[in-house]
């Protein structure tokens, strides 16, 4: 769903581009209509040239006629002509070349202000234009800073006198003699007219490249900071680097730096030639092959045109002007990006479709390169379109295809793992489940046959010791059926004892004593014992559990048996307190019979009960102990409230 919301959004995106570029062509074909009624088209000029030393300031009146008669005609737009240098120049001094071009207007022109715009001016020099022998316009007063290739000529003509027609509009351009001037046809109307053409020109030569441009820097430094995290990833580094050199290297298109010509010319001419080197070494990483033969080539080549070129080494001989380096190095250029793109699509192909995609970009940046080629060596009219601004667009688009294509795989990758890892954890609980749920069927089993083998041995200890005991006394008779009832009546007691062991109570000692005190109060009634219960309340115990329980009841029945059966006490007390110190309770049980030699008890064959109830007060972490003497006999248990050893 994400990818076909991603491609359904990059369809849109294609669509408003294609609408907008049909909605700039129908603005452009509306200013030439509107440019045809209010405007006058100039396509004829004479020309010459005059030689001299140094840029100088135009002069604030010229007029052709005060001009040499030595014209030349020519049919806008035109490249001129380069003449050859004089024979008599100076040594050590620089000779600045002055054309002048006079261009008629004929025609009817549309009456209130008037504006010139011309598509270009083709210089390295400084450009002075005279509407009627009157300066207008300049681009500066003297100096080799300027540069119109990429800036189409527009303003408003200043006519000191609305009564004297336009007749004659002269143009005087200073360069050096290497560079060849050119002009391209030009318009004269109203600025309402003339302003729309001007602006559309300005915007697709100079404004939409650098907004590219400028898009493609911001993404490649925010490559850089991703490779800062990622430093083994170098193909963010590379794509920082491409992005900067791509930047620098289409400067000229649409900034004016404060920096010498010649240095300006170096430096942007030079960068498309590393630019190829970052390109090829993306393709490298790529389609995996790594074309030893080509890098060096493109290392060699590269680094000799930067050292030669450089304008202060005099490395050559005669150091070229910057119109003979930029159109030597747009040829060096353009024949490694042949060889680039040729030897990348052969290395792409069938093993990287993102190789093919970059090829073919570099292939499409080529051909727009030849275009500017073509321009700067006048092969095409000066009207022609620098179509090398948009190279930059063209490897935008590149990459940022190959980076909407990682981006889409990596959110599938992500996709199908997470889905297997759902499936992987959804089979995980399913196989966890099952082995709980054995797990506690296990626990179940073993905790039933536990609780079996201590209920059995429980009842063979006690109701089975007891009812052998009955049997014997039966079978070897001289027993009264007083003694036989009062055996079965004690198996059970024992009986219901077990039973209440296996009651939950809580951890609540009291609730326990209580279920004792309801076994026992039917074997006191008919006799003429008083049983006491005072008991308080007490803190739970945590450990309290079934088989706990089972040797406490049977510690405290043991104790009032014993009583019943070997005292004449009237009177049974049972209490309950809890230690000082507050590490645990005890249960006590206190009657007025006869005492009993508690040493001799113990050491005796009686005195099996006795120790039946050491063994189970230990069995707990607790004890018992015996107080008697002729007033009567207290029995003590205590209780821990927190165990030493917990009961598996």
């Amino acid at each position: 769903m994400k990818i076909f919301s991603s491609r359904l959004f990059a369809n849109a995106l294609l669509a408003l581009s294609v609408t907008l570029l049909f909605a700039v062509g129908a603005w452009y074909v509306q200013g030439d209509g509107e440019t045809a009624s209010a405007s006058l088209h100039l396509t004829q000029a004479d020309w010459q040239d005059a030689d001299g030393h140094g840029f100088s300031t135009p002069p604030l009146v010229m007029n052709s006629r005060d001009l040499p008669s030595s014209w030349q005609h020519a049919a806008l737009p035109s490249a001129l002509p380069v003449a050859p240098l004089p024979a008599d120049g100076i040594a050590g001094q620089k000779i600045i070349r002055t054309t002048w071009i006079k261009v008629p207007v004929t025609g009817q022109l549309p009456t209130g202000p008037l504006a010139l715009y011309g598509i270009r001016i083709k210089t390295d020099g400084t450009v002075a234009v005279y509407a009627n022998g009157r300066l207008t316009y300049r681009t500066q007063q003297r100096g080799q800073l300027w540069n119109s290739l990429f800036t189409p000529l527009w303003f408003t003509l200043d006519q000191h006198d609305a009564a004297i027609p336009l007749t004659e509009i002269l143009i005087r351009v200073e360069h050096v003699p290497e560079t060849p001037v050119g002009l391209s046809s030009l318009w004269v109307g109203t600025p309402e007219a003339l302003r729309g053409r001007y602006y559309l020109r300005q915007w697709l030569q100079r404004e939409l490249p650098a907004t590219l441009s400028a898009a493609f820097m911001v993404v490649g430094i925010f490559a850089l900071f991703v490779w800062f995290r990622r430093r083994h990833e170098m193909r963010y580094l590379l794509f920082f680097n491409l992005a900067a050199v791509s930047f620098v290297g289409h400067l000229h298109y649409y900034v004016s730096l404060p920096i010498v010509t010649d240095w300006f010319a170096w430096l942007t001419a030079n960068a498309l030639l590393w630019l190829l080197t970052v390109v090829h070494l993306f393709l490298r990483q790529l389609h995996g092959r790594p074309l030893t033969w080509l890098t060096y080539t493109l290392l060699s080549v590269t680094m000799a045109a930067t050292v030669l070129s450089i304008p202060v080494l005099g490395v050559l001989p005669v150091y070229p002007s910057t119109s003979l380096l930029v159109p030597f190095m747009y040829a060096v250029t353009v024949l490694m990006g042949v060889l680039v793109c040729t030897m990348g699509a052969k290395a792409s192909w069938h093993r990287s479709r993102e190789g093919m995609l970059l090829t073919i970009g570099v292939g499409v940046a080529v051909l727009l390169g030849m275009s500017d080629w073509l321009l700067h060596n006048n092969v095409v009219s000066p009207e022609g379109w620098f179509l090398g601004a948009y190279t930059n667009a063209v490897t935008f688009v590149m990459f940022g295809g190959l980076m909407y294509r990682r981006y889409v795989h990596a959110i599938t990758e992500v996709e199908q793992i997470n889905a297997s890892l759902a499936q992987r954890l959804q089979a995980r609980e399913a196989e966890l489940e099952i082995s709980h749920r054995l797990l506690r069927e296990a626990a179940l089993r073993q905790t039933i046959s536990e609780e079996r083998q201590r209920l059995m041995q429980d009842m063979h200890d006690g109701l089975g010791s007891s009812l052998i005991s009955a049997i014997r006394s039966v079978e070897h008779g001289g027993v009264s059926d007083a003694k036989v009832s009062q055996i079965l009546k004690d198996c059970l007691d024992d009986l219901k004892l077990t039973i209440d062991s296996m009651e939950p109570v809580e951890a609540d000692l009291l609730l326990l004593l209580a279920t004792l005190r309801f076994r026992l109060e039917p074997r006191f009634e008919g006799t003429n014992i008083t049983l006491i219960w005072d008991v308080q309340e007490l803190p739970t115990l945590a450990w309290l559990e079934p088989s706990s329980a089972l040797h406490i009841l049977r510690i405290v029945q043991e104790s009032i048996a014993n009583i019943l059966r070997h005292t004449r006490a009237d009177r049974i007390r049972v209490s309950t307190a809890r230690d000082d110190n507050g590490d645990g309770v005890s249960v006590t049980i206190e009657d007025n019979g006869q005492g009993f030699d508690i040493g001799k008890a113990l050491d005796s064959a009686a005195g099996r009960g006795l120790h039946n109830q050491q063994r189970r007060a230990k069995a707990v972490d607790g004890r018992v102990s015996w107080a008697s003497d002729a007033d009567g006999t207290r029995f003590t248990l205590w209780l821990p409230l927190v165990r030493k050893t917990m009961p598996a």
